[in-house]
């Protein structure tokens, strides 16, 4: 039987006449640019403008007002910053141990649940339900929550380890426990964020690569690394850029649990509280906005990084 094909209607465009002004052909042909445009040059000048303000005051000893006047002192700023083993490269560390134990634990986390919630089974909705409530507060409730939970004196927290016979923990009180508490509380309100991304793509797979390898024999764990983990691979990567760069950026509930200077011995001060000590605590706009450009071109590197590797997990 001959195939019977139905002619396809050519896309519609608007009717131009020899008379058309050339400009109109030319704006008839880019409408799609010419549409976006506003909105586009809007978020530009949001983004430019205020990185550009931020990276003149980094080249200038501005302080006590950005209205008062300030001296060009060129990459002064930048080399009293990176020179600083005191405050800088500390909280550079503690950025880096914040992000990177975080973000292990959050994709680990994210996937198991995740994978458990990818077969459909008896009351999953609710489930599902209970796991994203942490993502309903703001993290500011959130830290203050956490704040009063492990807060040393009358703290749910200690109350529960004196029932099992354990002593009372400082928590965020102590000066090598805050940072470790602080990322738990990080790792309780974001994993949800994980699971929901990574929980999209396992439901994007198909079957039966899984059928296939559960024929020849394959068990779960061989299963799940040698079929399931190479093929969600580019939605952890997703994951992992998405949720990197969030952790990197986090202050609301590090400011929340402990206030300025990230503690008396600035315990948890990353480089978002240490920017803010030094720009709203000291009136220090030009060594603040040194560390913050400093901070952005850690974002864009951490970024370009994890993009590169997302484009080898697709090939």
């Amino acid at each position: 039987m001959a195939a019977v094909t139905t002619p396809t209607r050519p896309p519609h465009r608007v009717s131009e006449t020899p008379d058309t002004p050339a400009w109109a052909r030319w704006a008839n042909d880019h409408r799609k640019w010419l549409f976006a445009a506003p909105a586009m040059i809007f978020v530009a000048a949001l983004i430019i403008f205020p990185l550009a303000w931020t990276g003149y005051l980094s080249l200038t000893d501005a302080e006590g007002s950005v209205r008062a006047e300030s001296e060009f002192v060129g990459f002064q700023n930048y080399v009293e910053v990176l020179s600083d083993t005191d405050r800088f490269w500390p909280a550079v560390g503690r950025t880096a141990a914040f992000t990177v134990v975080a973000l292990l634990f959050e994709v680990v986390l994210g996937m198991a649940v995740a994978l458990l919630l990818w077969r459909p089974f008896r009351g999953q909705k609710w489930v599902r339900v209970a796991i994203l409530m942490p993502l309903v507060a703001t993290p500011v409730a959130v830290g203050m929550m956490w704040r009063l939970i492990f807060d040393p004196n009358i703290g749910l927290a200690n109350q529960v380890l004196g029932w099992v016979g354990i002593g009372p923990q400082p928590w965020l009180a102590g000066q090598h426990s805050a940072l470790p508490t602080t990322i738990f509380i990080d790792v309780w309100q974001w994993t949800p964020m994980v699971v929901l991304i990574l929980l999209a793509g396992l439901t994007s797979l198909s079957d039966e690569p899984q059928e296939a390898a559960r024929i020849d024999g394959a068990s779960t764990w061989q299963r799940f690394r040698h079929v399931t983990l190479p093929l969600v691979m580019p939605t952890v990567i997703v994951a992992i850029l998405l949720r990197g760069i969030d952790a990197l950026k986090t202050f609301d509930i590090l400011y929340a649990t402990k206030g300025r200077g990230g503690g008396s011995f600035h315990e948890v001060e990353t480089l978002n509280v240490y920017a803010y000590g030094l720009s709203f605590d000291y009136n220090e706009y030009g060594i603040s906005s040194t560390v913050l450009i400093i901070f952005f071109l850690i974002i864009i590197g951490s970024m370009w990084a994890l993009t590169s590797r997302r484009k080898e997990a697709q090939r």
